[in-house]
């Protein structure tokens, strides 16, 4: 596994040297092969355990990284990677940087007190979410391996400790900026805007103060189309907090989320998120949000006048709901194959939303069965069968095949993933994570015949979900 250096000439204390913590007894629990062949990854099976534990030193020297971060509002300067070391970087396919990073390989200068683990459960929760993220076509981060650590992390109750190998394009997040913005360090904030733009948003050929906006415009139509993806599929991020809002407009912290069943845009599962401000229907506000205070990080790079840099990016801040708004209705028409705007599509929305939540049907199941409706291979639920004689109007023959690509038969759902959680807590394996990882390698085929992964629980109102520190 060759690596090179990542984020070491961006500014001081921003890259701080740090090596992983030896664990006693490593032992690879997860391995994703397609993804080591995507990046040509060879390292040798017998010693992969050590490696992605940490207790192989590597040739380029490991670093924890430095960002502030709005959480749950409040804002913490000075946060950082507290449980997690970036090795370096690799190349993929297309000769493209990608990050590669150990979560809970020990303490680091920004622990603050912390351990540094990472416990079993959580581990396997971020490769299974973000592979089923992957498979459904979302933007995320990846995960290369799961490797136990033989060890006891003590939280409550005490659990065996993993530690998670996550590839990103970048682990480039709004609070990096916050960083070094907070700092009043301009020149480390110039060099991270400019790396961020070379490896995200390379066709960004402007100068001066025009180069940041154009960074900004960019980003935020990146969350936006995050956003409308998580929304589309029914995921629930569960901690927005500007330190987990990445750059590059992908899905990173898989510690609180979770999977919407019943339809209902309050939707909260994250045990933190008393006030529901990471509600379902509440993403696009928090992403918006998280946006403006990159927009304010930014400041210094677009004018020495504080006044007018703002003049300048509030257009473009408040142009986020424009766009959101935009894309969020042609979500709604690709989910339910409308071909043709009409001045009516609202009010059909609307209804039809209106009826899930009255009726407390599952979100995906229901356009699950609208699509294959279509097709005459499933009934539409009774409580809309009146909604969908006018909806029927509106298809045609294309609309199957939009709709197929829209609405997943499939889905990570909650109970899922703690069944596979507990069995490897308590066997080391998961017979249940085989087969649902066939199921989940085309998540938008009709799926006949996979009742045990489409059934949701009666009730998952109580179901919650916690951070994975």
């Amino acid at each position: 596994m060759k690596l090179v250096p990542r984020y070491t000439d961006i500014g001081e204390g921003f890259a701080i040297s740090d090596h992983p913590a030896k664990v006693a007894a490593p032992q690879l629990l997860l391995w994703n092969e397609p993804l080591a062949e995507q990046f040509n990854i060879q390292v040798n099976a017998d010693s992969r355990a050590s490696v992605f534990s940490g207790n192989e030193p590597q040739a380029v020297s490991a670093v924890a990284l430095g960002y502030s971060g709005h959480q749950f509002g409040h804002f913490s300067p000075r946060l950082g990677d507290g449980r997690a070391h970036l090795l370096g970087a690799i190349s993929d396919d297309k000769n493209q940087l990608w990050d590669v990073q150990l979560k809970g390989a020990g303490a680091t200068p920004f622990s603050r007190g912390g351990d540094g683990r990472c416990a079993l459960g959580p581990a396997i929760r971020e490769y299974v979410m973000s592979e089923a993220m992957y498979a459904l076509g979302i933007p995320t981060t990846r995960c290369l391996a799961v490797v136990g650590s033989g060890e006891t992390v003590y939280r409550n109750p005490p659990q065996p400790g993993a530690i998670v190998t996550r590839l990103a394009s970048s682990h480039i997040r709004v609070g990096s900026f916050q960083y070094l913005a907070t700092q009043g360090d301009v020149t480390s904030l110039k060099n991270l805007a400019d790396l961020a733009i070379q490896r995200h948003y390379p066709e960004i050929n402007s100068t001066g103060a025009q180069r940041y906006l154009d960074f900004l415009a960019a980003v935020i139509s990146r969350q936006v189309n995050l956003v409308i993806s998580w929304m589309r599929v029914g995921f629930i991020h569960g901690v927005m907090n500007t330190d987990n809002t990445l750059i590059s407009g992908e899905t990173i912290d898989y510690g609180p989320c979770a999977m919407m069943n019943q339809f209902d845009f309050d939707t909260v599962f994250s045990s933190i998120d008393k006030q529901g401000r990471y509600a379902f229907g509440n993403q696009p506000n928090m992403a918006s949000w998280n946006c403006a205070r990159l927009a304010e990080s930014l400041i210094a790079l677009i004018s020495d006048d504080d006044e007018q840099a703002v003049a300048m990016m509030t257009p473009l801040i408040e142009g986020f709901s424009t766009q959101f708004n935009q894309q969020f209705s042609a979500m709604w028409a690709q989910k339910l194959g409308l071909t043709v705007a009409d001045d009516k599509d609202n009010e059909l929305v609307g209804e039809l939303l209106g009826l899930l939540k009255q009726h407390q049907l599952d979100y995906t199941n229901t356009f699950n069965a609208l699509t294959e409706s279509l097709n005459g291979q499933a009934q539409i639920p009774s409580a809309l069968v009146s909604w969908a004689q006018q909806w029927q109007t509106r298809t045609n023959e294309h609309s199957y095949n939009i709709m197929r690509q829209a609405n997943p038969s499939v889905i990570p759902r909650n109970h899922i993933i703690e069944d596979i959680i507990t069995q490897y807590t308590t066997h080391g394996d998961s017979e249940l994570l085989s087969r649902f990882s066939q199921v989940m390698a085309s998540p938008y085929s009709s799926h006949v015949q996979v009742t045990e992964f489409q059934t949701p629980p009666e009730d998952d109102k109580n179901y919650r979900t916690f951070c994975g520190t």
